[in-house]
Parts: structure tokens; C-alpha cells; sequence
């Protein structure tokens, strides 16, 4: 402060809305997750099929693997081949495992590699992809 009391640092304006720094107009834009690069949620990971119990060059593969991807973004992650840096749909219809009870109906499961050809399944939500199986012995479904 200076002699007579005041400050010498400006106050910033003040905003409207309730994100700081953000135009109102800003806040009503829906995000397009399709142009943001994955994160990656272990959180739902069903036990009998969790990355613990991958061999220890599947678990150096996975890590590997959600480092390249993470630089893509979740269109270049669509556009790419299934058996390669893309992902696959998978039908509800066609896992042999119990389908845990969070995921409900309306969600889409896909497929992406995490070591060779060995797919990690799970859900997309928003720019996060949630794993629910590491499918090490290709049993978790019939593969073509």
C-alpha cells in the first residue's frame, strides 16, 4: 500500500457468468470433445479382468499405448483402423462377462488396443475413456 492508504494493483473487472474470465457466450458452447485427446479412468476395471493381472510386457504395452494415444485426438482416434490406434464398437450382445450394472443401455462399448492386438474395453464419456476389461486372453468376446 502506498502513504495515503491505497493499492497500486488494479482489481481485474468483474464477470458475468460463473466461470471466471469466460464470456457468457463461451459458457453456452458444448464442448467438441471430438477435437480433445482422451484421458484415461482405470476406476470401473472389472477385477477378473484388470491390468494386475496382464503379463509384465502388457502392462509396459499398455502404458506405451495410452502415451500415443494421448497425443491423438479422439477424431484421429476414430478415423484410425480398429486394429491399430482406432477403436471398435462392441456389441453389448457379444461379451461373455456380466455387463457391471453402471453401464447402462445407452452406452456405446468400444474397443482400443493396448498390446498387439489385445483390445481394452470400456466407454467413452465425454473426452474420458472409462476401461472395464483388459481383454489379455481374448475371451472376453468372439473375436474376428
Amino acid at each position: 500500500r502506498m502513504k495515503n492508504g491505497k493499492s497500486k494493483i488494479k482489481k481485474p473487472p468483474a464477470t458475468r457468468g460463473s466461470r471466471v474470465g469466460l464470456s457468457p457466450e463461451a459458457e453456452k458452447e458444448t464442448p467438441d470433445y471430438g477435437r480433445k485427446t482422451p484421458i484415461f479412468c482405470l476406476h470401473y476395471v472389472v477385477p477378473a479382468y484388470c491390468i494386475t493381472l496382464c503379463s509384465d510386457g502388457d502392462k509396459l504395452a499398455f502404458v506405451k499405448r495410452i502415451r500415443q494415444l494421448s497425443g491423438m485426438t479422439w477424431n484421429e482416434i476414430i478415423q484410425a483402423d480398429r486394429h491399430g490406434f482406432g477403436r471398435e464398437k462392441i456389441p453389448r450382445d457379444v461379451l461373455h462377462p456380466q455387463i457391471p450394472a453402471h453401464i447402462t443401455e445407452d452406452v456405446t462399448l468400444i474397443a482400443l488396443r493396448f498390446s498387439g492386438l489385445k483390445p481394452m474395453v470400456g466407454y467413452q464419456r465425454n473426452d474420458v475413456f472409462h476401461i472395464v476389461w483388459f481383454d489379455r486372453d481374448f475371451d472376453l468376446y468372439d473375436h474376428d
